[in-house]
């Protein structure tokens, strides 16, 4: 391992866009009792040095949903005055609302602080095939600033094979892979931590670790104690509830090596579904669920209206 949009519309204006900055994908208050969206949807106009890896970065952003947001649109040259949709609506991960949860379906992560009504959330980069992320429960239980990187003998195998020989200690500093701070987790071999990189973040890049912006991951550390409890989940299809209404945001599946997923994606969905109990009292738009399950953008949609309610029909086919 590596040591390793408002109610009334999807978008938000321009003008509200500058006038909150980037704050809006950092910090976000959380919904009101029994519902589970937060923030919006945002849309800006490509300047022409810009790239979906820089407008990430300065978002907090990945690269893969940058890319499942703007279907169409080069991701290293946009165009100016290009469009794109900055994908910051999220619907809150499925269970307890506590510690740092870990959705690998969406390559990111949520921070719930204790006795606060706000979540954070980052973009990650997780395990590429071959060196999964883990699905469990773990805890935070080490934090350590400028850490040094003595890679694990797999990985100094690995790139030795491909003539790419590493030394057995990296020290800290720019050129360490950790970045600027690493939280260890009570599951052996694997961290949170920056990097060394500016590409990568939101995609299978790691060797199972989850790996952080650095400036994401020194607030983080700022912010979450040892004890933390991380829950680590693989949820590529999240249901949720925004003012009575009822929405999905689909994500490409993965399976457990963090390869894409081959499971019966319409299957899938009606699973995750058949898991909200309180749900069960609603007919979904079945048309629309398909579409959101074929585009795959991460997008909140909305499936069900509350005037819709009677008697569900989670059975039906896709």
């Amino acid at each position: 391992m590596l040591s390793c949009v408002p109610a009334v519309g999807r978008y938000l204006p321009l003008a509200a866009l500058f006038a909150m900055g980037s704050a809006l994908a950092l910090e976000l208050p959380l919904p009101p009792p029994g519902d589970d969206i937060v923030g919006q949807v945002q849309v800006v106009k490509a300047k022409y040095e810009d790239t979906f890896a820089d407008l990430g970065v300065a978002n907090d952003l990945g690269y893969l949903e940058m890319i499942a947001a703007n279907p169409g649109v080069d991701a290293w040259l946009p165009g100016e005055g290009t469009e794109i949709i900055l994908p910051t609506r999220f619907i809150l991960p499925p269970g307890p609302r506590e510690g740092i949860v870990i959705n690998l379906a969406e390559y990111r992560m949520y921070y719930f602080p204790k006795g606060q009504n706000v979540v954070h959330t980052f973009p990650l980069g997780i395990g590429r095939e071959g060196w999964s992320s883990p699905v469990t429960a773990a805890r935070i239980t080490a934090k350590t600033p400028n850490p040094g990187w003595s890679p694990p003998k797999s990985i100094l195998e690995e790139h030795a094979a491909n003539g790419d020989p590493l030394p057995a200690y990296v020290p800290p500093g720019p050129d360490n892979p950790l970045g600027p701070y690493k939280m260890s987790l009570s599951v052996p071999g694997y961290l949170i931590h920056g990097t060394n990189k500016k590409f990568g973040i939101g995609m299978r890049v790691s060797h199972g670790c989850f790996r952080m912006l650095n400036h994401n991951v020194l607030q983080l550390a700022d912010m979450a104690p040892v004890g933390t409890p991380v829950r680590i989940i693989n949820e590529p299809y999240k249901f949720g509830r925004s003012n009575g209404k009822v929405y999905l945001e689909a994500h490409a599946p993965l399976d457990d090596t963090g390869a894409p997923s081959m499971v019966d994606k319409h299957t899938a969905v009606i699973n995750a579904l058949l898991k909200r109990d309180e749900m069960g009292d609603l007919r979904l738009d079945w048309e629309v669920v398909r579409e959101v399950v074929a585009a795959e953008d991460g997008l909140p949609v909305k499936i069900a209206d509350p005037d819709m309610a009677i008697a569900s029909s989670t059975s039906a086919t896709l």
